[in-house]
């Protein structure tokens, strides 16, 4: 197949791509590179896939029409994993119109795109932010959508109802994954994860917000990868006239971010200076990924433990890794 990865240079849509490669597909990747956080660790997650003959890259901005446009009308892809996005929820507070412009301007233009050149499926990636701050748990792809806590999590629905909508009106096959809390080698750094093994390997203080009292399904980036490329080779049955479909991907199994700390001060070896600090505005308490449609349908649920992921993860950091994160 030939496959569009948006996003190709980010810490999921990178690996995608890599996936995507060693089992035979040709890969052609998009990303804007913008600074949100550091261009030279896309770059370098970029270097490891432009050596295979069956990728190709093109810097390319998601709103701008024009520009993928070309993408598309110079290719025929036979799927789109659209992984492209402004990330970050406390960013969103202060940044609105950049998330308007990326998150839903750009997904528009996407799914514009996926009408004029059909694909067989398009697979996208939304959030476990979606779902607010709740208290009920686990989180079901069936619960209401209505309570957001950013502008991020709002341009994750809009985007999920865009999706629904384009595949009623031009029979889009369409998928949406709803990620929790990915971590694993060349994360995000502007992650929790990655926060903390930076400084912890420093000797730095970590700031723990709501006094550590947070749940989070952390999910490794493998595990991830897998749920991406098994949804991504199935495009849903259409129901009540449309081919639309949500997935949460998560591992399923919160953890107290206190143990989080923990388990990755044992993986490190070393102890972590805490600073206590109180809940972020736009947050949320906890996320819990009820994941028995996605069992359900692909036979499919995320295994790695915390402790393997971040045994992988400190591995990896103190071999290759850590230069990419000054």
């Amino acid at each position: 197949m030939k496959v569009l990865v948006t996003g190709s240079a980010g810490f999921i849509g990178a690996a995608v791509s890599r996936e995507l490669l060693d089992r035979g597909d040709t890969v052609v990747g998009i990303d804007n590179l913008n600074a949100y956080y550091s261009p030279a660790l896309k770059r370098a997650r970029l270097s490891r896939l432009e050596p295979d003959p069956h990728f190709s890259f093109r810097e390319c901005d998601i709103a701008d029409v024009d520009a993928l446009e070309s993408v598309f009308a110079e290719n025929d892809f036979d799927r789109v994993v659209h992984l492209a996005a402004q990330a970050g929820v406390r960013w969103s507070l202060d940044h609105p119109s950049v998330y308007v412009r990326s998150n839903i301007d750009g997904f528009v233009n996407v799914l514009e795109c996926c009408r004029r050149h059909p694909v067989s499926h398009l697979v996208y990636a939304s959030s476990s932010s979606v779902y607010g701050n709740r208290t009920e748990a686990p989180f079901r792809e069936s619960d209401a959508l209505n309570r957001p806590e950013s502008l991020y999590a709002a341009t994750k629905i809009a985007d999920e109802l865009l999706a629904s909508t384009y595949s009623g009106l031009y029979s889009i096959p369409a998928t949406g994954l709803r990620f929790f809390t990915v971590y694993g080698p060349w994360g995000r750094p502007d992650m929790a994860p990655m926060l903390f093994l930076k400084s912890i390997d420093r000797g730095l203080p970590i700031r723990v917000f709501n006094h550590g009292d947070l749940l989070r399904d952390f999910t490794y980036i493998d595990d991830i990868v897998e749920g991406v490329v098994r949804v991504l080779d199935n495009a849903p049955q259409e129901r009540d006239g449309r081919r639309h479909t949500i997935y949460n991907i998560g591992h399923g199994s919160p953890v107290r971010l206190l143990d989080f700390i923990e388990a990755l001060e044992k993986a490190a070896g070393r102890s972590a200076e805490k600073e206590w600090m109180p809940m972020q505005p736009g947050d949320v308490v906890q996320t819990f990924a009820d994941t028995d449609k996605l069992a359900h349908d692909f036979g499919y649920r995320p295994t790695t433990t915390l402790e393997e992921g971040l045994k992988h993860l400190v591995a990896w950091y103190r071999a290759e890794g850590s230069v990419l994160y000054d």
